[in-house]
């Protein structure tokens, strides 16, 4: 055996790359860091627009952004609040502080998130006239594998969709994945959400039947994927029920938010 073939000589060359390379990593993920930070409000940018159907391709997203204006709502009181600086907020950590938070249980947690955060922030896009024109919403909830992140836009009477999208999820690819289909998600604009005060909105047990009197209600269901719709339609219910931005869209249309 050659002097160089010992175990404790192995074992020392391992530990040295070991350690070489969790340096390489650390200071990767440190450099990188700002750059990530850039791109994921960038992706967060893009996706909001691209709800509303306001994304352009080819036009900076951050030029179009500019006509949204971000305000922070507190949930349980349904107005805009100052209490969080919106530049460094993150809604999802908030959710899991017991301080930031609140637990929900039973038919309180129909989009089975656990807790729900005091503060969230909302998008509002207004007409050259100062109107508001759209307000874009963050909704999440469970699906069958996963929890489902997006956003959902509604028109200035805060009742008629004009679209919706997810940006993350882990739901079966041709299945519950098919929430990213554009053909699914085109059924969403001009449906309504609420009936009678209630929220009314839902996926349907297959297509939609336009003879149906809940049509302007109704989206089809996800083929094959009974749970994911399912999913869907309670997240939605959730965050434009009384638990979610209901309060908020009622001010808002009073002029009282």
């Amino acid at each position: 055996m050659s002097k160089n073939d010992g175990i404790r000589k192995t074992l020392l060359v391992a530990l040295s790359l070991c350690i070489v390379c969790s340096v390489v990593v650390s200071t990767a993920a440190v450099l990188l860091k700002p750059a990530q930070d850039v791109n994921r409000t960038l992706d967060r940018k893009r996706n909001i627009l691209a709800a509303a159907g306001m994304l352009e391709e080819g036009v900076p997203v951050d030029e179009q952004f500019a006509q949204v204006q971000t305000r922070v709502v507190d949930l349980r009181t349904g107005e805009f609040s100052d209490a969080v600086d919106i530049s460094n907020y993150d809604q999802l950590k908030a959710a899991k502080n017991p301080a930031q938070s609140q637990n929900l249980a039973g038919d309180d947690d129909i989009a089975q998130i656990g807790r729900r955060e005091h503060y969230a922030p909302v998008y509002l896009v207004e007409t050259e006239d100062g109107e508001l024109d759209k307000v874009i919403l963050p909704i999440r909830g469970y699906g069958l594998w996963s929890t489902l992140h997006g956003f959902i836009a509604l028109e200035a009477d805060g009742n008629t969709v004009a679209g919706l999208g997810f940006y993350d999820h882990g739901e079966t690819p041709g299945l519950g994945g098919e929430v990213d289909n554009p053909r699914w998600k085109a059924q969403w604009p001009g449906k309504q959400v609420y009936r009678d005060g209630e929220v009314e909105i839902a996926l349907a047990k297959g297509s939609v039947d336009s003879a149906s009197p809940l049509a302007q209600w109704r989206v089809d269901g996800l083929s094959g994927a009974t749970l994911t719709s399912r999913g869907v339609s309670q997240l939605v219910q959730f965050w434009l029920g009384e638990q979610g931005f209901e309060p908020f869209l009622s001010k808002l249309k009073a002029g009282e938010a």
